[in-house]
């Protein structure tokens, strides 16, 4: 087993948030707005998490930074997704001229966004906004997991490494998750099949909207993949032989924002596969995590029960990119300006309610 002292680019622990008296402080804040007992309902509940993520009893985000993973994939060449592969470099080149859907809501909500290659096939010229982390080996993207291991353990923690320190370097104390690559969907349900032990059937999905002779090709092909990495069975080993570039990238630096404390925004259902990877090498990342929404893509809400979590949202979404994390963006800012701003009963002068 690979210790975090291996990926992440300083000693850090990722402790349980078990501050008892923060919590109870905060809750009795909560409970004392004017409003009755509980009638904000989730958002409630979504405020005590943040408060609790960044140890504050009035917690504010700063500097949010949506980052979206970009990186190909050598199942995209077995016609698993039905786009083709070169879409992965032109929607990079989209995300950075703020042309995509992610760029749009980025702007909307004043996030910052930078967009990681990982192992796109292309060689990008430098640019704002665009960070290269490409891995040793395979610059343009990873093996065909169907034959091969889809990276090498070394390079897997070379990706896990970069997306730390990427991380690290960022301002900002939430972090919100997007990405890119054709194929990803592919690599995210054979992970979530190998990590929950879910039959292959019940986590594929039409992932970009493949067809029924196209869904019927990537349940055989992905098939493939299992089978030929069926010793594969510990998280790294999975997340080399059967996962993406982008995807253990992203999961370095889901892990080192957790142990910096930051508020995890996740998308759907690739970057669940991200923070699913980061948890079972260390559970107490999830209580960093808010799920944004419910994909429509076929397996994530199985996925979110193995979890044990819930989404904010369900409005039928399966772009990725980061789209649903941004969407639900606004949720996490009034969850905290309802907790910080709004009065108290004897602040206020409101009489309680009599029981």
């Amino acid at each position: 087993m690979t210790a975090l002292t291996e990926i992440l680019p300083t000693p850090a622990l990722i402790e349980p948030l078990a501050d008892a008296g923060l919590a109870e402080r905060v809750q009795h804040a909560i409970d004392q707005k004017t409003k009755p007992l509980g009638s904000l309902g989730r958002i409630e509940a979504l405020a005590l998490q943040i408060a609790t993520i960044v140890g504050q009893e009035q917690p504010w985000l700063q500097a949010p930074q949506l980052v979206v993973f970009a990186a190909d994939h050598g199942l995209a060449r077995r016609g698993v997704s039905a786009y083709p592969p070169e879409v992965t470099a032109q929607m990079v080149l989209n995300f950075l001229a703020g042309g995509a859907a992610v760029s749009v809501l980025a702007r909307q909500h004043g996030l910052a966004l930078t967009v990681v290659d990982c192992g796109v096939a292309h060689d990008f010229a430098p640019q704002h906004g665009l960070h290269v982390a490409k891995v040793d080996g395979c610059e343009h993207g990873t093996a065909d997991a169907s034959v091969a291991p889809a990276m090498t353990r070394s390079q897997a923690l070379q990706a896990l490494r970069q997306g730390a320190r990427l991380l690290a370097a960022l301002p900002g104390n939430a972090l919100l998750l997007g990405e890119m690559g054709i194929g990803n969907t592919s690599a995210a349900a054979l992970l979530m099949s190998r990590l929950c032990g879910e039959p292959l059937a019940s986590c594929i999905g039409r992932g970009a909207g493949v067809d029924d002779a196209g869904l019927a090709r990537k349940r055989t092909v992905l098939q493939q993949a299992l089978d030929t990495h069926a010793g594969a069975l510990q998280p790294l080993d999975a997340l080399a032989a059967l996962g993406g570039l982008e995807i253990a990238t992203m999961t370095g630096a889901v892990l080192q924002a957790a142990a910096e404390r930051r508020v995890i925004v996740v998308d759907g259902f690739i970057t669940t596969a991200a923070v699913a990877v980061a948890a079972a090498l260390a559970p107490a990342v999830l209580q960093r995590c808010v799920f944004a929404h419910a994909s429509a893509e076929s397996g994530h809400a199985r996925w979110l029960a193995h979890l044990g979590v819930r989404p904010l949202l369900d409005l039928g979404l399966r772009l990725g990119e980061g789209s649903g994390a941004a969407l639900a963006w606004p949720l996490l800012e009034s969850a905290c300006r309802l907790l910080s701003e709004m009065a108290s009963f004897e602040s206020a002068g409101v009489s309680q309610r009599v029981d």
